[in-house]
């Protein structure tokens, strides 16, 4: 396997999944060569992440669009490599164990359901129904202006320890808040009196 140009072909990838999809072709496993599935299957990612991408890429004006699918991928590939030894696991997270959509931790409403999808997501052990990233994700990175690939970082990071990946959270939508109301300051400011 090659990896200077990883991005490369994961980019030819995703332009043909999402073109399929815009034609009308439906379901993961008609997508891809025998080639790029055994491409994406030696890099941890299955033909369906790709198909979710397709389909969201289309469907939401295209989000999460490349250069996100790109990140979180990268992030997926690193720890498939060097943590799982190239090896998918074995487990699928259990949908029905989710936390409902509206639980909150620390008063942040999508965390707790997002923490068990993102780390099913590292290990590659989400199941064809869930995409890490999905328009319940965006819209939640969106509020708290997080980039998903390095929310998935943190992840990796913090593993075993949720409370640090909350802390982290916390801490991003302090940040945000503060910026938000700095420029709100500053608009004043500029206002003519």
């Amino acid at each position: 396997m090659q990896h200077y140009d990883f991005a490369q072909k994961f980019r030819a990838i995703y332009d043909k999944a999402v073109a399929l999809y815009g034609k009308g072709q439906r379901g993961a496993d008609s997508f891809f060569t025998s080639e790029e599935r055994a491409f994406l299957s030696a890099n941890g990612i299955t033909p369906q992440h790709m198909y979710d991408y397709a389909e969201d890429h289309n469907n939401y004006g295209g989000e999460p669009g490349y250069d996100l699918a790109l990140g979180i991928e990268l992030v997926r590939r690193d720890y498939f490599l060097n943590v799982q030894g190239g090896k998918p696991s074995s487990t699928v997270l259990d949908e029905a164990k989710l936390p409902a959509k509206t639980d909150a931790v620390r008063e942040i409403a999508w965390l707790p359901r997002l923490l068990p999808k993102a780390k099913a997501k590292l290990r590659g052990e989400l199941p064809a129904s869930l995409m890490y990233c999905c328009g319940g994700d965006r819209k939640f990175f969106k509020a708290h202006d997080i980039n998903p690939p390095e929310f998935l970082s943190v992840v990796w990071r913090n593993e075993n320890n949720d409370a640090a990946i909350i802390d982290w959270v916390v801490r991003a939508d302090a940040r945000r808040k503060n910026q938000e109301a700095a420029d709100k300051s500053q608009e004043k400011t500029m206002q003519p009196a």
